[in-house]
């Protein structure tokens, strides 16, 4: 046998041989195959059992049951969620009316953290921290000029109470530190409250938490003796939180035995909530602010008003989340929201929207397709007609659709304009502006004082000359002119913001470019 012959027949061999160790493996596999059935968790078992009994390697059972566990709930719907201990002590935190910290809000206009508020009675106001004061240091860690995450820069401040970190700042050019002992931080779901006009209230709540219906009472009854008649609430951009919130809200409103919401699940008998007639403000007018990242709880709300023809509701679709999420809690710290029923309005629609491939896309698809600028656009299901206890039409198709509709006006933004928002340039003049007259804004209480120094401040030729040095920004041949109108309101605003008055003055200034506030204000 020649060599080439020799090399031919070791090669046959060596196929030969791969293909009798596959059929080997294969038949093995046909002789192991196990029944199982489609309608139990037994094929999961199985796998479990086998990467148990004939893995190659020792398994790290932490980390497969947190990805199996992950993979599990994201099949059933986009809502029910495995939460790791982190992940869920910060979600439950932030519904929870309070956390352990130092007590300030901050920005990052640019790549430092600057003091936008220090919490009243706080551990930072007790120990000299001011609105203002840029963020250099955490204990010995730089988060300043070193592109620091934001969310990392609250969990090195957050902490239990009891126990001190070190603060360092920059204040008029000299770094100052500061030993700060953290405590008990209230959070405020209530961003603003005040009286647009001599009988027309407004409240801003941010989300529904453990304290939202004290703090609505509060607010509301101090706006009540200031004259108000009549009430917007905004709850745009409000993604939900606690159920009971959203009753207990509802039932300021509404007349005895007016329902509010039903359940109603495989598993979950139906519920029924109503009001039981005893709330203060029954007799004030209402008008809802809504669009496409009003959600869950608001939702609730909205839908109880719409339904009872308590209210109007004004807006653009909302965003059509209407699942009951039941905690399940694990001894490791972790848990889960598992989807157990659906909530419906009083007239019977269903909230939730219906799934989709491109589920977390909606809000993208609702702009493309025309709904957030032309009501005729808004998808709702003519199938699905319900009516309000006035006999009005209403329909499902998911979330709550607004009885007066306001588009997003896409026609102000100039090539100025959208360039300053990149920058962050209106946000970063604000913050310079304090800097240079911190003094005199600092010490304003008052809106109409906040008002008078705003108008002689000549705001408007300080952005321009801040945008051109600092940005390079130059508005062309007539742009100033089409943007002004609508990005000076909002540098107003911003400054505004850094008054004693805080969040109430930058809500109130920014309601001069506020369409929805103005349709809803001409009611």
């Amino acid at each position: 046998m020649n060599k080439n012959s020799a090399l031919i027949t070791a090669l046959l061999g060596i196929v030969l041989g791969v293909m009798l160790a596959v059929t080997v493996h294969s038949i093995r596999g046909r002789q192991q195959r196990i029944k199982v059935s489609r309608d139990s968790w037994q094929k999961l078992e199985l796998i479990l059992e086998q990467i148990d009994q004939n893995y190659v390697d020792n398994v790290d059972y932490e980390s497969v049951t947190e990805a199996a566990a992950t993979a599990t709930l994201s099949a059933l719907d986009p809502h029910s969620v495995y939460l790791p201990p982190v992940t869920l002590k910060e979600s439950e935190t932030e519904l929870a009316g309070g956390f352990d910290g130092i007590g300030i809000q901050f920005n990052v206009p640019n790549d430092t953290a600057i003091v936008m508020e220090v919490i009243s009675g706080g551990p930072s106001e007790k120990i000299g921290l001011q609105p203002g004061d840029r963020l250099l240091k955490v204990d010995d860690e730089v988060i300043a000029g070193v592109k620091y995450p934001q969310d990392s820069m609250v969990r090195r401040m957050k902490g239990q109470a009891g126990t001190k970190v070190l603060i360092t700042v920059k204040r008029d050019g000299e770094e100052i530190p500061f030993e700060i002992t953290r405590g008990k931080i209230p959070v405020n779901s209530v961003d603003a409250a005040f009286m647009i006009n001599d009988t027309t209230g407004y409240i801003k709540l941010e989300k529904f938490t453990r304290t939202t219906t004290q703090e609505f009472v509060n607010a509301s009854r101090n706006l009540i003796e200031k004259g108000m008649t009549s009430l917007i609430f905004d709850l745009r951009e409000n993604t939900g939180g606690y159920f009971d919130q959203a009753l207990n809200l509802s039932n300021l409103f509404l007349e005895k035995d007016s329902k509010i919401v039903y359940m109603e699940g495989l598993h979950r008998e139906r519920e029924d909530y109503s009001a039981d007639g005893r709330g203060f403000l029954k007799d004030i007018k209402l008008t809802v602010l809504i669009d496409e990242g009003t959600a869950s709880s608001s939702e609730i709300f909205s839908g109880a008003i719409q339904d009872n023809d308590r209210g109007t509701i004004v807006g653009r679709r909302s965003f059509g989340k209407g699942l009951v999420q039941e905690p399940i809690y694990f001894s490791d710290g972790s848990g889960i929201r598992l989807t157990v029923a659906r909530f419906y309005t009083p007239s019977g629609r269903c909230i939730q929207k219906p799934y989709s491939d491109d589920y977390q896309y909606d809000i993208v698809r609702r702009y493309e397709t025309g709904e957030l600028t032309d009501a005729d656009s808004i998808k709702v299901n003519k199938d699905e007609e319900f009516f309000t206890v006035g006999g009005r039409s209403v329909y499902g198709g998911g979330g709550i659709v607004p009885d007066v509709f306001v588009p997003l006006d896409t026609t102000k933004a100039t090539t100025f304009y959208s360039n300053c928002s990149r920058k962050a340039t209106p946000m970063r003049f604000a913050s310079n502006f304090f800097d240079n007259h911190k003094h005199e804004l600092g010490a304003i209480d008052n809106y109409d004082a906040l008002l008078s120094y705003l108008d002689r401040s000549n705001l408007e030729k300080a952005f321009l000359d801040f945008a051109a040095s600092r940005d390079a920004l130059v508005p062309a041949e007539g742009e100033w002119e089409a943007t002004a109108y609508y990005l000076m309101p909002q540098v107003r605003a911003l400054v505004g913001r850094y008054s004693k008055l805080g969040d109430d003055a930058f809500y109130h200034l920014y309601l001069d470019i506020d369409d929805m506030v103005a349709v809803a204000t001409a009611l």
